[in-house]
């Protein structure tokens, strides 16, 4: 290998030496302390190393954690079983693991926060595929002899390798603000569409926009909007079939004569897709359905109303494999005054605008992520 090639496409500047190859097992040693008496923590593939606590799964530890291994922070510890998926990290918490986990504790010369990036780069999970034992992925197993026989490349520098850990681990903290900002933005809104609209039985819903006191009305979905599937096309009077995919803007011209609606998806299964408004036409699906809103019926609102409804439930109450054209116009909804669904139509669309403002920050700082991954490694 050359000496350019021992370095990373990106690096901090001051840093020009060459990196070197290593055993993991000149980095690491392997620890099997045992307790019953520390917090549980768990290692995943998606996050890491947490107590085991702050998930959603049941603890089932079995009859004894008498042979439960000790983690202390800033070991390296990784799931035998699920090595060649990436199941690895450094430990931020003292705890207990599974036996079935393999904990090693890093030498002087390694950073864990370092190797916590660089254990888990698909060119490492190449290696411990090769190097495990069994006969199929479900059956690898990665023992600390075998882990401790791969080579790597790491900088000389622990100044160098504190840098690349402080570097991601601040990274990591703006993804989880961001992934965070999302995430309640989504619960919001979800709970907004719940209390905008009436509960069974009333015909107000608890929260409103100043101004509006009168009634909603109870009507039937096909009242308000005209159900369609890609096999019917009878709001044309004649010209090319518009281009249609789940949702979206529909647009025919033909002989002089300009036609354009907005319409909103909704799949057979209950899928439903917000309404695009696109200039470039798009053929049509006829394996879908889409709703054109009636006059005087905002569609924004209409969205929401489409959102606010348990299609499975519907699929379940006829019998049926998926939803049918009867079935969507018989649903009953409650519609407000043309004025109150806008307001209401327009702060949902500007929510779902802050929505998808998050989300796409999230993605852009994922795939920096991804890069620096790629080009701060050798």
């Amino acid at each position: 290998m050359t000496e350019q090639a021992k370095v990373p496409a990106i690096r901090f500047a001051d840093f020009t030496d060459p990196w070197e190859q290593r055993k993991l097992g000149e980095l690491f040693v392997e620890s099997d302390g045992r307790s019953s008496e520390l917090e549980i923590l768990s290692v995943s593939v998606a996050n890491g190393i947490y107590p085991a606590s702050e998930s959603d799964k049941a603890i089932n530890p079995g009859a004894s954690l008498a042979k439960y291994k000790v983690v202390n922070k800033g070991d390296v510890v990784y799931n035998s079983m699920r090595m060649w998926q990436g199941a690895v990290d450094s430990s931020l918490y003292r705890g207990i693991v599974s036996p079935a986990y393999v904990v090693s504790r890093p030498v002087s010369e390694a950073i864990p926060r370092f190797f916590a990036r660089m254990l888990r780069l698909p060119m490492m999970l190449k290696q411990y595929q090769k190097t495990s034992q069994g006969n199929s992925k479900d059956t690898q197993i990665l023992k600390f002899e075998e882990f401790a026989r791969i080579g790597v490349l790491m900088p000389v520098s622990i100044l160098e390798q504190k840098s690349i850990a402080s570097m991601f681990d601040r990274l990591d903290d703006l993804i989880t603000l961001h992934q965070r900002k999302y995430d309640k933005l989504v619960i919001f809104e979800k709970s907004m569409l719940e209390k905008m609209f009436p509960k069974d039985g009333e015909s107000v819903p608890g929260i409103r926009f100043a101004g509006f006191t009168d009634p909603w009305e109870q009507r039937k979905l096909g009242e308000i909007v005209d159900v369609c599937s890609g096999r019917d096309y009878k709001h044309l009077s004649k010209g090319p079939i518009p281009v249609y995919g789940t949702g979206g803007y529909m647009t025919s011209v033909s002989e002089g004569l300009s036609y354009e609606e907005d319409a909103i998806g909704i799949g057979r299964k209950g899928t439903i897709d917000h309404p695009y408004r696109l200039n470039a036409p798009f053929w049509t699906v006829d394996t879908l359905f889409y709703s054109l809103p009636n006059q005087g019926i905002d569609l924004d609102f209409t969205l929401c109303v489409f959102l606010n409804v348990d299609w499975k439930s519907k699929d379940e109450s006829t019998g049926l494999p998926s939803l049918s054209k009867q079935a969507i116009n018989e649903t009953k909804i409650w519609v407000p005054s043309g004025a109150e669904q806008r307001a209401i139509g327009a702060f949902f669309s500007r929510l779902d605008d802050l929505i998808t403002l998050h989300q796409r920050k999230l993605e852009l700082l994922q795939n920096i992520k991804k890069s620096l991954l790629d080009k701060m490694f050798v």
